[in-house]
This record gives C-alpha cells, sequence and structure tokens, in this order.
C-alpha cells in the first residue's frame, strides 16, 4: 500500500476521508447547536439544517490556512503514504465512534492529529514530526476552551450590567432574535477550522502521490466535497453529544446561550485565521462553563466537566495508538 496508489484506491481513500469528515460534522454537529437547542430557541430538526448551511458556505469567508497545517505542518509530508493516511483517517473514525457511542463530546480534530501522529511514528519514528505545528496544536488544546471561558464569562459579565434595568422577559426576547446571529457565526467558525483538516489530509495525498505537482495547495473539488460532506454529518446531528453540551454541564438561557456562542465563534475565528487547527468541542464547552461559571461556581456540574477534560487528554494517543496498529497490522498484511 505504501506504493503509487492505483486509481481506484485513490479514490477509495478519498471516499475514507470524507467519510471522517461527514463523521465530523456528525459527532461535532452538538458545537454547533447545542446552546440553541437546549435553550429552545430551535427546534432540533430546524437548528441542524441552519447549522448545516452555515457549515457549508464557510470556506467563503475564510482562507485554507488550518488545511496547510494540517497537510504538512504535523508531520514530515516526504513521509506521507496511501498507508500512513489510511491509519490516521481509522484511528479518529474508530475513536470518533466509540466516543460518539458513549455520549463523550471529545475532539474529532485532534483524533485526526493523533491519527496522524501515530501513524508518521509507527512508519519513521520521532523524526517524521514537524515539532512547530504539533507544539502549536497541542498548546491549542489548552489554550481554546480557556480563551472561550475567558470571553463568555467577559460577555456575559457585559450583557447582564448593559440590561440590568430590562426584565427578564425583554431580555429573554431580545436573545431569543440575537441567538441566531451567534449560532450562526459559530456554524461558520465551525465549518471553517473542521472542514479545513479533511481538506488537509486529501491534499497531502494527492501531493503525496504526484497530482498536485510540486507545489502544496488545495484544489477547489477537494475544498466543496469537504464542506458538503461535514453539513451532511451536521444534519444527521449527534443528539446523545447535544444532551451533554446543553444541559447536563449547566443550564442555559437564551442570553447565556448568545454569550457561550459568540465567545466560542470569536476563538474559531481567529484560531482559523492563524492556521491553528482547534477543538470546537473545546471551545464551546469552556465557553458554557464560563457562562455557568458567571451565574454561580455551583451551576457547572464539575464532575461532568472533569470527565470531558479527561476524555479531551486520551483522544491523542488513543487515536494515535489505534492508527498505529493499523499501521502495523495493514503494512504486515500487506
Amino acid at each position: 500500500m505504501d506504493a503509487t496508489l492505483a486509481f481506484p484506491l485513490l479514490v477509495a481513500l478519498i471516499a475514507i476521508a470524507l467519510f471522517f469528515d461527514f463523521l465530523n460534522g456528525l459527532h461535532d454537529a452538538a458545537n454547533s447547536i447545542a446552546t440553541i437547542v437546549s435553550t429552545r430557541v430551535l427546534r432540533p430538526q430546524y437548528a441542524v439544517f441552519w447549522a448545516a448551511f452555515f457549515n457549508f458556505i464557510a470556506f467563503l469567508f475564510f482562507g485554507l490556512h488550518v488545511a496547510e497545517t494540517l497537510g504538512k505542518g504535523i508531520i514530515d509530508p516526504a513521509i506521507v503514504s496511501p498507508l500512513v493516511i489510511f491509519a490516521a483517517l481509522m484511528g479518529a473514525i474508530i475513536w470518533n465512534i466509540v466516543t460518539w457511542v458513549f455520549g463523550i463530546p471529545s475532539s474529532s480534530s485532534h483524533a485526526l492529529i493523533g491519527g496522524l501522529v501515530g501513524a508518521g511514528l509507527a512508519k519513521t519514528g520521532f523524526s517524521s514530526i514537524v515539532w512547530t505545528g504539533l507544539l502549536k496544536t497541542v498548546g491549542a488544546i489548552f489554550m481554546s476552551p480557556a480563551i472561550g471561558f475567558l470571553l463568555a464569562l467577559t460577555l456575559i459579565l457585559a450583557v447582564s450590567w448593559l440590561f440590568v434595568r430590562q426584565t427578564p422577559f425583554a431580555v429573554d426576547r431580545t436573545f431569543r432574535v440575537l441567538q441566531f446571529a451567534s449560532a450562526s457565526l459559530y456554524s461558520l467558525g465551525h465549518g471553517g477550522n473542521d472542514a479545513q483538516k479533511t481538506m488537509g489530509i486529501i491534499a497531502v495525498l494527492l501531493f503525496s502521490q504526484g497530482y498536485l505537482g510540486s507545489e502544496f495547495h488545495v484544489p477547489f473539488w477537494v475544498v466543496i466535497s469537504c464542506q458538503a460532506a461535514i453539513a451532511l454529518g451536521t444534519l444527521f446531528g449527534g443528539w446523545r453529544i447535544v444532551h451533554t453540551m446543553g444541559s447536563k454541564i449547566t443550564r442555559l438561557n437564551p442570553m447565556q446561550g448568545f454569550c457561550a456562542e459568540t465567545g466560542g465563534a470569536i476563538t474559531l475565528f481567529a484560531a482559523t485565521w492563524l492556521g491553528v487547527p482547534v477543538s470546537t468541542t473545546h471551545t464551546i464547552t469552556g465557553a458554557i462553563i464560563g457562562v455557568g461559571a458567571a451565574r454561580r461556581v455551583s451551576a457547572v456540574r464539575w464532575g461532568l466537566a472533569g470527565n470531558i477534560v479527561i476524555a479531551w487528554i486520551v483522544t491523542l494517543p488513543a487515536a494515535a495508538i489505534i492508527a498505529a496498529t493499523f499501521y502495523y497490522v495493514v503494512g504486515f498484511l500487506g
């Protein structure tokens, strides 16, 4: 499988990558719609269409910096082979399915990165790792939820002060309207950051097989295919994780939902602009905890939040181990 790939096998591998992208949308649908569903601003069946639309059109608003980071900034493109890509995708897909079944809001992004690292290590060891890109991404594991937390906390305090003279009914009515905008922005950020990860995987596969010439770039058909796959996945939703994100961590009203989504969206926009592949799951969870903590510390179910953090920490090594196992097994059988 490490030799130059026959065209039908290349198509099959791209299909597996798009399947991962679909699972990403399915698994992370909750990130885009949990708050707007839990505040009862939109019913779930309408919310997924709303989120899917903005997931799809995200390519109109962002460059492809994240795709470039995934394509050549995690492992050395020179060691990429079809087997490396296959193992990386299987590591990410299997971990995504496990966490989806158990309703754990882990990160599809970091599952994919863990898969790449595990497959790269299995092939050539530590020399395969692009340390600057990997360390930047690992740093974002901790930074993105912290920034989401702080932004949402600041927003909820500022909004509470601005609307202090308004009646609860008037505030609720205002933010039910505003939450449509904040949910749209968050879905744009989600589609912009997450779909680009699969774009990077497909592009580096094509590059390794000589289909992109001497310069790494992301073809437009790859962009459209990945945006469509993640939007389709979002349409199918992830109701187990919606329940965890939207109500189990803390109870939300429309004002809190608006602040959580806006804080998360700002974080995602900045990360996508900088080319940092962050976790939309981490970001919105940090933001939801921020608005809950602004009300009172006891409003957050810290035990559940702690379990989610453990899942974040485990994701990278778990996906890496699965990917490395696939690399060795398929390589041995091949």
